[in-house]
């Protein structure tokens, strides 16, 4: 298990890697994203975490909209949540896509979180 530190200085992303050990504990490796995606669901939802599915943002260049995009989940208005589930190490892409997130978004911290590997690899970047 891969935490960042600073993670347990934050209640809620310390509350949402929680949710994602606990989806990963229950679940094991070797599904499609769509399954940890509504194992997460219900867990977020057992905790009270407020958050929504699939948010779609929107990305301007020079104030000039040029099209969306949607995380996997926005949770609590804050935190950005992208899950995968693929076996070995993750593609670089896959931070640089949540730092892409993060930016268009203004949100603050984003977490990455793969599913896909005996054990439950999260990172925590900040923008």
């Amino acid at each position: 298990m891969e935490i960042e530190t600073n993670a347990n200085n934050d209640p809620l992303t310390y509350k949402i890697i929680s949710c994602c050990y606990e989806v990963h504990k229950e679940l094991g490796p070797g599904y499609l994203e769509k399954i940890y995606s509504k194992a997460l669901i219900i867990q977020l939802e057992s905790e009270g975490l407020k958050f929504e599915c699939e948010k779609e943002f929107y990305v301007y260049f020079k104030n000039k909209f040029i099209g969306t995009f949607r995380c996997d989940f926005y949770i609590e208005g804050k935190v950005i949540l992208e899950i995968k589930a693929v076996t070995g190490i993750q593609p670089k892409l896959f931070q640089t896509q949540l730092l892409s997130y993060l930016k268009a978004s203004k949100s603050k911290t984003g977490l990455l979180v793969n599913f896909g590997n005996s054990s439950c690899e999260v990172k925590r970047l900040s923008n």
